[in-house]
This record gives C-alpha cells, sequence and structure tokens, in this order.
C-alpha cells in the first residue's frame, strides 16, 4: 500500500526551458531526507504536459540513479496519447519506478464506460502498480467512486488513486467503495490540507505540492498523527492550513511553489513553463510573507485549549 506523504516534485528548468538537473538532484535529496515516503516526477505541478517523451525518460533515468533505495519513485505517464502512455510506463518500469500514476485523458473527458476501457486497456498491458489521477477541474471528468471500485476489483494492478478534487465527501466515497473490493486499495487526497480528512476517513495520506516547500511540516504532521499525539497533530495542521494561501498567490500555483522552494534555500529559476505567466517580485513578496507566519507553538495550542479558543 502507498501509504503517508507523497510529493509531486516540481521539474526546476532555466531560463531558456531545459531542465535543471543540479538544482533538480538537491530538491531531490531535500524530499528524501526530510523522510517523504515516496516522490513523484512529472505530475501536474511538475509540468507533466509540457514536455517531451525524451524528456522524460531522461528524467526518469535521472532520477531512478537519484532516489534508488530511499524512497519510492513514481512517474507520471498520463496524457492524451494512450499508446505513448504505455510505452513511457513500460520505460519507468524498466528503470525501476514503484509506480506510474495515470491521469484521466483530458480535453474530451471521457464517460464512465470509455475511462473504464481507456484504464483497463493500460493496466491489462503493464506489469506494474499503477495509480489512477483524478483532477475534474483539469481533465472535465470525474473518475466516480462505483467506477474506481470496478477497475480496483477487475486489474490487480491498479492500487490506488489521487484524489484531486476540493470536496472531501467525495475521497470519503471513494475509500468506502473501494475499500469493499480492495482492502489495501491506497486513497490518497490531492489537497495539503485534506491529510486528517483522509486519514479519519480511512484513506492513506497525501499525494500533495506544497511538500515541495515544507517537507518536513508534512512528515511530522504523518508522524504525529500514527503515534496520536493530538497537540503536535494540530500545531503542524494549522501550519499546513497557513501554507494553502501560497496556491492562491500566483497566476499558475506551479509558480507559487516554485518561489516557496526558492525562499526555503533552494538556488533554482522560479521560470515555469510557457505559456505560463511567470513569477514577479510582487509574488516574491507576497510568499515570503506567508512563509515567514510564526509557526504555531505547543505553548499557543495550549493556551487556546484552556481558554476554549
Amino acid at each position: 500500500m502507498f501509504q503517508g506523504i507523497f510529493t509531486p516534485s516540481i521539474t526546476p528548468i532555466t531560463e531558456d526551458g531545459k531542465i535543471d538537473f543540479t538544482g533538480w538532484g538537491k530538491h531531490i535529496d531535500h524530499l528524501a531526507d526530510a523522510g517523504i515516503d515516496g516522490i513523484l516526477i512529472f505530475g501536474s505541478i511538475g509540468e507533466f504536459y509540457a514536455f517531451s517523451q525524451e524528456e522524460k525518460r531522461e528524467a526518469i533515468d535521472f532520477m531512478a540513479e537519484r532516489l534508488r533505495g530511499r524512497t519510492k519513485f513514481l512517474v507520471g505517464t498520463g496524457g492524451t496519447n494512450q499508446d505513448e502512455v504505455i510505452s513511457l510506463s513500460r520505460y519507468a518500469a524498466q528503470r525501476g519506478a514503484d509506480a506510474v500514476v495515470i491521469i484521466s485523458p483530458y480535453y474530451f473527458g471521457p464517460s464512465d464506460p470509455a475511462a473504464e476501457r481507456y484504464f483497463g486497456s493500460i493496466a491489462s498491458q503493464l506489469d506494474l502498480p499503477i495509480l489512477l489521477y483524478n483532477f475534474p477541474a483539469r481533465t472535465g471528468s470525474d473518475l466516480s467512486p462505483e467506477l474506481v471500485a470496478k477497475l480496483a476489483a477487475k486489474y490487480p494492478n491498479i492500487v490506488g488513486i489521487k484524489d484531486t478534487i476540493d470536496t472531501a465527501s467525495h475521497t470519503r466515497a471513494l475509500v468506502q467503495a473501494v475499500r469493499e473490493v480492495r482492502p489495501d486499495f491506497s486513497v490518497l487526497s490531492g489537497f495539503d490540507e485534506y491529510y486528517l480528512t483522509n486519514r479519519l476517513s480511512g484513506g492513506s495520506g497525501i499525494l500533495t505540492g506544497m511538500t515541495n516547500v515544507e517537507p518536513e511540516t508534512f512528515v511530522h504532521l504523518h508522524r504525529a498523527y500514527e503515534e496520536s499525539d493530538a497537540a503536535e497533530v494540530r500545531r503542524n495542521a494549522e501550519r499546513v492550513v497557513n501554507l494553502m494561501r501560497i496556491y492562491g498567490v500566483a497566476d499558475l500555483f506551479i509558480s507559487a511553489i516554485k518561489v516557496g522552494v526558492k525562499l526555503k534555500g533552494l538556488d533554482i529559476s522560479t521560470a515555469i513553463k510557457e505559456p505560463g505567466i511567470q513569477a514577479d517580485a510582487k509574488v516574491e513578496r507576497r510568499v515570503k510573507e506567508i512563509l515567514d507566519t510564526p509557526f504555531p507553538s505547543s505553548v499557543e495550542l495550549d493556551s487556546r485549549a484552556v481558554s476554549g479558543e
């Protein structure tokens, strides 16, 4: 089972749009050293839609070596060309990826029967674990709990889902539906602040972008939850709520995440692939203000509890 805190890594690029492998390697090292349970390359925050198949293969080679034995290695292989999805997934498997993450085909969002056929066809041609990726706001279609349960029951290598939908009840319904047919099926939320809701609903954790910025906060949150340390859970959860404001700072949230990573000490460009609007000084100031917000202390939490706040 894929459980805990997973990071969909940013893809640092140079000003001319090439992958910055030096900066990326340092970022990956930081995530792994912080205790992240798994790292996904070429998710939405990794700008999967903007890189060629050749660039993705080069990145897979690089990350396979960098991450070997340190944490789980996931590759986003989704797209609108099914043959390319299968080819890239097979390449990831050959290079030792622990799983691939496949988003629903977009533009023409598939109906349930079309989505079942699409994912079923891919699953039947692959030998490694597959996590579905549900992001209705970007794909135009939703993977319903009933559909996911049907796929989970029929295809053993479909082992989980990233559910990026801003409705906690959707993820809860997913958990309830799939666990009836597959108790080991992983349900990961795609919104950082849903960690607690996910776990309390029986889910497996999160696969979320803000873990790029402060991986330690999320690792501490997860460990505190596992150890039933309520005060530490609350302290880190409040920090996550504060960090969520970063998503709304830039024209495209990917840019704001890269700014956050840079402000935390990684010397990278904050450039994103065109036609995305680049971060400016105003964005950087706003992200810095959010990051500089004091972290809640245990003393503050105790005081609030006593006062009834």
